[in-house]
């Protein structure tokens, strides 16, 4: 697509140039939406001049390669520079990172785990974090993030912004774009199988030990654990969980994830902090009963449409696990909430709130 002659607003576009990260899907679909409604006329993309585009760009977006450098340097010094000379459009930036000394921008801070738990990131991202996030809470025009919960953790460890923290819930629809893909049934061994699903990567704040705890604890040989994705292997090795009930899919794309979702008896997400917390909305949109923590941002997105448990203690969630595993009624009662939940939050709603709250501070 051709560049806008006069963009309307400049975004940085580095998240094209990687392969897709959960952050880089609210970028991804955020666009998309505003796009498809019309909301974000002659916007323009920028991405560093010798990049090569790894996610494909968002349908009718311009993307314009600009610069003579890349990563970080082009971000911090180039991208201030380009925005500048487009006069006085704002600097879009909706994955966590952004020019520390441009000040006519919105910068979309996802969470706050970097300083909320220190202890899952090496030191120098640590600092390099409290650096940027504090200088973009102190200079940016705007700051939004994805759950209220992340505006009051940035808000405790950064202080408070001028404006005060813009919230922008994500969407799950994204799910349903593409036909679910069968046939990871056969590949895994689960047609006409029961099994519980988990999703995320294995870092230990997704806590999949607790899941396989919880696993151990129920009475029911015949449903096994299907757990979406890779991660570290340690966490399987040191579970009392026996082998043959848990299985592991390696990658699988969204077609196949759906399929998943739409098969399993529930989903499990007893994670320990989230930002937002996307797979159970994504779960909740295709039918599929929900159990999380009762942490974090978990309980702000899904509501009354999910189950809770304690994620220190996987006793509580295998006590909610034998409450959906034994009740086809309380099944079909969370399939319900869920769908209601999953149309209160999608990625059109998304996009039309962050076009009002573009009005509202760059108009």
């Amino acid at each position: 697509m051709a560049d806008p002659v006069n963009p309307t607003m400049l975004i940085n576009a580095r998240f094209l140039t990687r392969q897709a990260t959960g952050v880089d899907r609210f970028a991804i679909e955020l666009l998309q939406a505003g796009l498809q409604a019309g909301l974000l006329p002659q916007a323009q993309a920028v991405v560093p001049a010798e990049a090569t585009l790894v996610t494909p760009a968002p349908k009718g977006l311009a993307v314009r390669h600009a610069g003579r450098h890349g990563g970080h340097r082009w971000e911090q010094f180039e991208l201030p520079a380009l925005a500048a000379a487009a006069g006085e459009v704002p600097l879009v930036n909706l994955c966590n990172t952004a020019p520390l000394r441009h000040r006519r921008q919105i910068a979309v801070i996802h969470d706050a785990a970097a300083v909320a738990n220190p202890q899952n990131y090496s030191f120098a991202f640590r600092q390099w974090y409290r650096v940027m996030i504090g200088s973009l809470m102190r200079r940016s025009r705007v700051i939004a993030t994805v759950s209220r919960f992340s505006a009051d953790e940035l808000t405790r460890h950064f202080g408070a912004h001028h404006h005060g923290i813009e919230v922008i819930p994500e969407g799950g629809e994204h799910i349903l774009r593409l036909p679910a893909d069968p046939t990871v049934f056969e590949r895994l061994d689960l047609r006409g199988r029961r099994y519980v699903l988990a999703v995320g990567s294995l870092s230990l704040n997704k806590n999949f030990a607790a899941v396989l705890n919880a696993m151990s604890l129920i009475d029911d040989p015949d449903t096994v654990l299907v757990a979406a994705g890779g991660g570290n292997t340690r966490i399987f090795t040191d579970s009392a969980v026996q082998h043959e009930r848990l299985q592991r899919t390696g990658y699988v794309s969204d077609q196949q994830l759906r399929a998943l979702y739409e098969g399993a008896v529930c989903f499990v997400f007893p994670s320990f902090y989230e930002g937002f917390g996307l797979p159970p909305l994504e779960a909740m949109c295709c039918g599929c009963p929900v159990i999380v923590s009762d942490r974090a941002s978990l309980p702000e997105v899904c509501a009354d449409a999910a189950l809770y448990c304690n994620p220190d203690d996987p006793a509580t969630l295998a006590a909610q696990l034998r409450r959906v595993l034994g009740s086809p009624a309380l099944t079909d009662e969370l399939r319900t909430r869920g769908y209601q939940r999953a149309a209160q939050l999608t990625w059109d709603r998304a996009a039309r709130e962050f076009a009002e709250l573009m009005d509202l501070h760059f108009a």
